[in-house]
């Protein structure tokens, strides 16, 4: 990187949330792993996260939707959630990143949000429940992938004619993560009729 180039870095707000980001995903795979591991060692374990029929995580885990690559999701996201962790405490030491790194970064983001946006899908139209550590791992997976991506369009990132687009984004990012929110939650009272089965 040439001293005419120098990288940029995310501001300090921004790469705490990155951090707290990292740790919530975490905690969610990591929840999600150990109840698959405690069932394989006993069948006839009930997972911390099954509450009843509806809530409930263990039809998510023995599904193939759960181990969608031969091997259970949580373990890619006690992989995956690392990064967000590691940006964040390197901006936080004062580390600046090229911009093929940020893209990259943003590029991962993506493939993440997508791959949760499908599980919720499949979770909500085809198993038939709601899984709270899953949950859990939407919930911080759409807002990082909102607020980096918007943060991105904002430097330039992806080209100078977004940057305009990307400071409304940003400053919109909170509004935009809760309306993806709502709008799974919305979803899952359509299909499942979440909110009178809890009442």
């Amino acid at each position: 990187m040439s001293a005419n180039r120098p990288g940029t870095a995310l501001s300090k707000p921004l790469a705490v949330t990155m951090v707290v980001i990292g740790l919530g995903g975490l905690l969610g795979a990591f929840e999600l792993a150990t109840e698959y591991v405690k069932t394989l060692q006993n069948p006839a374990y009930t997972p911390n996260c099954s509450l009843n029929i509806l809530v409930t995580c263990g039809p998510n885990m023995q599904s193939w939707q759960g181990s969608l690559l031969g091997f259970p999701n949580a373990l890619l996201g006690l992989m995956c959630f690392i990064f967000p962790i590691a940006v964040g405490m390197s901006t936080l030491a004062g580390a600046r990143m090229a911009r093929w790194y940020w893209q990259l970064f943003n590029i991962g983001m993506l493939g993440g949000y997508v791959f949760i946006t499908w599980l919720y899908s499949q979770s909500i139209f085809v198993i038939g429940t709601l899984c709270p550590w899953c949950m859990e791992v939407w919930f911080f997976m759409i807002f990082g992938f909102w607020y980096i991506t918007a943060w991105n369009l904002r430097e330039g990132h992806f080209g100078s004619g977004l940057k305009r687009f990307g400071v409304w984004l940003f400053h919109w990012a909170w509004v935009v993560s809760l309306l993806n929110l709502v709008l799974i939650a919305v979803l899952a009272e359509i299909r499942l009729g979440w909110i009178e089965f809890l009442l």
